[in-house]
Formats: structure tokens, C-alpha cells, sequence
């Protein structure tokens, strides 16, 4: 299940980026494996860690994923409330013809 969401390429070697640096016009999408790959620099000499302003932009671009993930999670379950109240009417419809035919014998 782990190499799942793996993305695959030709010689088992993943692309290298251009650039490191985020365009704010075209977003990078962050992908599963990233996340799970991601390596922070130590600190510098005399502090014990990681790199916090590393790891605080790192925590902001998944802090942005995750709220753009939700969005449209709840675009979808509005999408689909949406669908199910038509078929609801449609079925209702449907039923009251077939009554009003039947009454009609």
C-alpha cells in the first residue's frame, strides 16, 4: 500500500524540479510521496532540530492543501445533496402520474 501513491516514472527515478520556489500565479500541487519524503535541514549551530522557518512554509503549503481538499469536499457533498433532492422530486413526480393514472381506470 505504501508504493501506492508513488508516482511512477521511466527508470524508477522521479523528475527534478526546476525551481524550489512556489509561483503564487500556478500553484504546485503537494503530493502524497512528498510529504512522506520531505527532509528539513538541522538547525543552525547552537540549536537543537530542525529548521523552524522550514518547517512552519511546510506546514503552511500543507495547511493549504488540505484546506483546498476540504473545499471541494464539501462542494461534492453539496453536489450531491443537491442531486439526491431532484431524484427525490423526480421519483415523487413519477409516482403521483402513475397514481393519477390508475384513479383515471
Amino acid at each position: 500500500m505504501r508504493d501506492f501513491f508513488r508516482r511512477r516514472v521511466p527508470g524508477g527515478r522521479r523528475p527534478v524540479q526546476a525551481s524550489t520556489e512556489r509561483r503564487p500565479a500556478v500553484p504546485r500541487r503537494l503530493l502524497p510521496w512528498q510529504v512522506r519524503e520531505r527532509r528539513f535541514r538541522s538547525a543552525p549551530l547552537g540549536r537543537r532540530g530542525l529548521d523552524p522557518q522550514e518547517v512552519r512554509d511546510f506546514l503552511d503549503q500543507v495547511a493549504g492543501e488540505l484546506a483546498a481538499v476540504y473545499d471541494a469536499l464539501g462542494q461534492s457533498r453539496r453536489e450531491t445533496s443537491r442531486i439526491k433532492i431532484a431524484l427525490c422530486h423526480l421519483q415523487a413526480e413519477r409516482v403521483r402520474a402513475r397514481n393519477e393514472r390508475e384513479w383515471e381506470r
